[in-house]
């Protein structure tokens, strides 16, 4: 199970099935709430995560094992809901602390 701190997260990329959707929204609302911390918010087809690293990479449940496979070793936050879902809201929480973030 991969972890990094907070503080040394710069980028985190939303992994999507296609690039369009609920990827782009969650990606968009994460970049709003990171502002004041400087980190960046991308988001990617997750048959494309592979092609560079990753500090961290946030994605929908069903796509998490491919996930896992295309970056292994970064670290994969998973969740289940695109609107307010738990684990987002405390990756957000955790990366404005700075605190450990460990990998599904």
């Amino acid at each position: 199970m991969a972890t990094i701190s907070g503080a040394d997260v710069k980028h985190i990329v939303v992994a999507c099935e296609a690039g369009m959707g609920s990827s782009v929204m969650v990606a968009r609302m994460l970049a709003k709430q990171l502002k004041h911390t400087g980190i960046t918010v991308s988001h990617t087809p997750v048959n494309q995560l592979a092609d560079e690293p990753h500090d961290l990479v946030l994605c929908h449940r069903g796509l998490g094992s491919r996930a896992m496979q295309a970056v292994p070793g970064s670290v994969v936050i998973v969740f289940d809901m695109f609107l307010g879902d738990f684990k987002i809201a405390q990756l957000v929480s955790d990366l404005s602390e700075g605190a450990e973030i460990v990998g599904d």
